[in-house]
This record gives C-alpha cells, structure tokens and sequence, in this order.
C-alpha cells in the first residue's frame, strides 16, 4: 500500500476518516461501552448517517440488505462481549449469501484481557470459520491497513462478511493517518479456448439449460444472461438466490428449481442433456428433488467466482473460476461475432404459476397472487422471512428484476425480513419496502417497528398470521402422523402493536378486503402493517 501522506490523530477519528475515504456514508449498530470512543467520533462528524437497531442481528441484517440492495460494503459497529456475539447468526447468514459487511466490534482493554474480565469473549476466532477474514487489532498502527484490506476481501471474489475486533485502548489511542491507497484487486483470468470450448458443448448439445444463481446476481449480469438465453433460445431456470437475475416475465423462464421449486422448473432440468450452471451451488435442497445421480449424468458447464464451489457438487465437464459477468460477456461476443445464433434446441416446458384453491378462506397464496398484481407496474424491493410464506412468494410474486427478493437463502434465518427491509429502503430511492414475513418470524425481530417509526422508514408489512409455525406444521403433519407438537402459537395483537410503535395498520381476514388495505397501505409513505389472517393448514 502507498503511502500519500501522514498526519497523527485518534484512533476512532481515523476509522471514520477512512469510512468516508471509502464510501460508506450509513452505519448500523448498537452503542455500548468499549466503542464508545468510536461513536463520540461518529456523533462529531455530518457524513455518515447511524442507525439504531434494538438488537445486534437485527444490525446484521439491515446491513445486509443495505449491501444487497445497493450492490456495495456496508458496517456494522458493536460493542464487546454480548453485543459482538448477539451478532454471530447475522454474520453467518452474511457468509452463506455473499454478502460484503464488515463488522466492528469492541473489546475490553488489552490489559484485562486473558482474566476473565467482564464482557470478555474472544469474538474473532469465534466467528473465524464463517467470514471470509476475521482480524483482532492489537497495535493502533494496524488499523488503517486492516480496514482497507477488509473493505477489499469483502468485496472481492465471493462477497461475504469481514470482523475487525478492537479494544477500547486502542480506540483511544493516537494513531498516524497514512491515508493508505486501497490495494488493487487480483482479477481472473478467463481464456478464450474456455469460451471456445463452452459454446462447442452448447452448440452440440440437444436440450441445454441454464441454471442462474446467486453469483448472477452479485455480478450484475442480468443483461448478460438475457442476452445469451435470448441468442440462442435457451431455457432458464433459477435458484432462490438467482430469482429476478432474469425477468419472470420472459417467455424462457421456467421457474425456481429445487424441492420447493416449480414443477415445470424441476422437469425442464430433468429433460436437460446440458447444465449450464451460472453462479449457483447444486446443493442438498436442489439436489433432493432428483433421483440420485440425475444430475451428475448431464453434461454440466460450472461458471463460479468462488472456486470452493467448483469442486463441491457437481461433476463439471468445464469448471470455470471465473466472474459470471466476464464469462458471459466473452461468450455472447463470440456468438455474434461467429454468426452462430441460429441454434434450434427441443421445446421446453414454460413456468407454471401454482393454481388458485377452490377453497374460500383467505390463503398465502392468494394474498400474494393480489399483491404480486398490484405491485407489478412498479419493482419494489420485496423482503421476506423463512417459512411456507417465503415459498409462496417465490412461487407466486413475479420478480422481474435482479436484486429485488431479499431473502435468506443458504442459513434460512428466521427474522431476517425485517431488518433486511429497513436496510434496503435506505437505497430505495424513497420507495416502499415490501415486507412478506410469517407470524413466528415477524416475533424475532419485531422490537424493529421502533427503527421503522423514529426514522419514518416506509416498510409494508404483510403479516402471515396463521397461529402456527407453518413449515413445521406442514413437515409435521407429513413425516410425523399430524402431531403438531410446539407449532400452534397465540400471537399478540399485531395491529395494536404496530400502533403502540406508532405505526398505522389494519387486519384482513377475507379476500375481499385485501386490496382495500394494500391501497391504505400504499398512499402514504409511511410503514404500515397489514394482519393477514389466513388459513392455519394451508401447505405450499
């Protein structure tokens, strides 16, 4: 790193100065003694705008989908001990779905340390196997280059979270501001025999299909994929992190695959002699949905950023490390430039949306079929928690823009939604942030409606509530007899606590009422909670 000049200030004014030499303008956290000193430096400086989250996953999360939402790093500050460990699931989700947040945590002072002293936890070896980095600060010179180097391996490569634990000392220390050039990052080499060799196995194959990820997403290769898909007329399908990379509306989209995916989806990859696999891990709940060794028996081109992936799952004829959008661009110039895009591939079977039930009680699945119809003019963010409501938004709300779901995909946290939605909104433009969450998920992090209301952040909610934790429900009625043992909940009043927040809200529990109340929702830009009372044995 060059060094372009040095001048000798705090600790804690020194990281924000770096925070502003890299972008970062939104912190998210919770204030407590050992950074105290780094949030005095915050509360002096205009830039960068905190927010309070009522709790430490919840910080996480709203990081999260700040990152995800506005395709950059985003921080986290917390303090020592509970504070650093309330975090570990938020870090977990963050690592599993390639999402770039550094994460700051206070520690006690050096010289209590390895006593046993209060609040001590040794946070960055804890948390050590689920980043891409994790760093424990001990001189006050380490800072500066600690930073930038985190800021660059959270956003190289796979993205995913970094750890930086500091001790107060330190964050009361003097420290020389270098003013560090941010390192370059290591491009990949993508050859062009790679390319050749690709569209070889494309052009001979009887049936390809793509399979887009999560890594299509992250790489901002929407435009990419639709080109190649378009080119030559082949099929798409997704993976719940891939979902909105490319647009539901396109006559080749034949669905989500995977035990929760879409039938039509399923049996296009079924019927496939090619994969082309973009971005995309072929784990253990895509794989179930097949007859063992189904997938291993096709021809399979692998395209990842993160070369693990490449030697995980699947048994690729070309294995590439490499950026998705890189690959994609190279092999769609190729195409045109050679004249061979006039391939003619067999029929495929298109996306079928899940039918509408006969039965009158007011379902998930028709809730979300209205508000994916009232929505559709527009390209909201649409955020959501884990259980039967999560699948029966992807199988019902056409998303047809990438980066539009907010979900958890690899970890399959439970009170992700809202939190992600607070985040996301702050990049939003302004515009609403949709909320489709489960009463059981809603109650992990409902103390949220607080950040939703001091900072006037427009989130419609749209509670599921049916009385039980569906998807445990719904696995216990099919693998254990119906013994819904632990499942049935007795909620609070979702609409009388959304109010004591300050929050307005209304209650529907007939079909007829649900548009009335997402039009109340809507013509105001203000959160607003909906309590969907819906069916309590409605399965996806």
């Amino acid at each position: 790193m060059q060094i372009t000049e040095k001048i000798t200030i705090s600790t804690s004014k020194l990281i924000v100065k770096i925070f502003d030499k890299l972008g970062i303008d939104t912190v998210f956290g919770y204030p407590g003694h050992s950074v105290l000193p780094l949030y005095n430096e915050l509360a002096l400086q205009k830039h960068i705008k905190h927010y309070l989250l009522r709790h430490e996953q919840s910080a996480v999360h709203a990081a999260e989908g700040y990152a995800k939402a506005g395709g950059k790093c985003s921080v986290v500050v917390v303090t020592a001990g509970p504070g650093a460990s309330n975090t570990i699931t938020g870090i977990i989700n963050a690592y599993f779905d390639g999402t770039p947040v550094i994460i700051i945590s206070g520690q006690i002072n050096a010289s209590l340390q390895g006593k046993d002293s209060f609040q001590e936890i040794n946070f960055s070896q804890m948390v050590k196997p689920y980043t891409k980095a994790s760093f424990k600060i001990e001189t006050a010179e380490e800072v500066e280059s600690t930073l930038l180097e985190s800021f660059l391996i959270a956003t190289s490569g796979k993205k995913g979270p970094v750890v930086i634990e500091i001790p107060k000392n330190i964050l009361e220390s003097q420290a020389e501001y270098k003013n560090l050039s941010l390192p370059a990052d290591k491009s990949l080499n993508l050859s062009e025999i790679d390319v050749i060799h690709s569209f070889e196995l494309i052009k001979s194959a009887k049936f390809p299909v793509i399979i887009s990820g999560g890594g299509v997403v992250q790489a901002g290769a929407s435009k990419e994929l639709t080109e190649l898909a378009e080119q030559l007329q082949i099929p798409v399908v997704s993976t719940m992190m891939g979902i909105g990379a490319f647009p539901q509306n396109n006559a080749l989209y034949a669905g989500m695959v995977g035990i929760y995916g879409d039938e039509s989806a399923n049996q296009i990859v079924k019927d496939a002699d090619l994969l082309i696999v973009l971005g995309a891990r072929i784990n253990d709940r895509i794989a179930a949905a097949f007859d063992k060794g189904l997938i291993d028996s096709k021809t399979i081109i692998q395209v990842d950023i993160n070369g693990k992936e490449l030697l995980r799952n699947l048994k690729s004829d070309i294995a590439l490390h490499a950026d998705v959008k890189d690959f994609l661009t190279a092999l769609n110039s190729f195409i045109s430039e050679s004249g061979e895009n006039n391939l003619s591939f067999s029929r495929f079977i298109p996306r079928r949306m899940d039918e509408d039930e006969e039965i009158e009680t007011l379902t998930v699945k028709k809730v979300v079929k209205i508000l994916s119809d009232y929505t559709q003019k527009s390209s909201y963010f649409v955020s959501t928690d884990v259980g039967q409501h999560q699948i029966a938004l992807i199988k019902n709300y056409q998303f047809n823009r990438a980066g539009q779901l907010l979900t958890s995909g690899g970890f399959g946290t439970m009170g992700f939604g809202l939190p992600a939605a607070i985040g996301a909104s702050l990049v939003s433009g302004g515009e609403p942030v949709i909320l489709v969450t489960g009463d059981g998920s809603f109650q992990m992090s409902v103390q949220e409606l607080a950040a939703c209301s001091e900072y006037n952040i427009p989130v419609k909610i749209m509670v599921m509530n049916n009385g039980y934790l569906g998807m445990v429900r719904q696995l216990q009625e099919e693998q254990y007899g119906g013994r819904y043992f632990e499942t049935e909940m007795k909620n609070p009043d979702f609409v009388m606590l959304a109010k004591s927040y300050g929050i307005d809200a209304v209650r529907v529990k007939d079909v007829s009422e649900v548009k009335p109340a997402l039009a109340k929702a809507f013509e105001q830009n203000k959160p607003f909670l909906i309590d969907f009372v819906t069916e309590p044995f409605e399965n996806v």
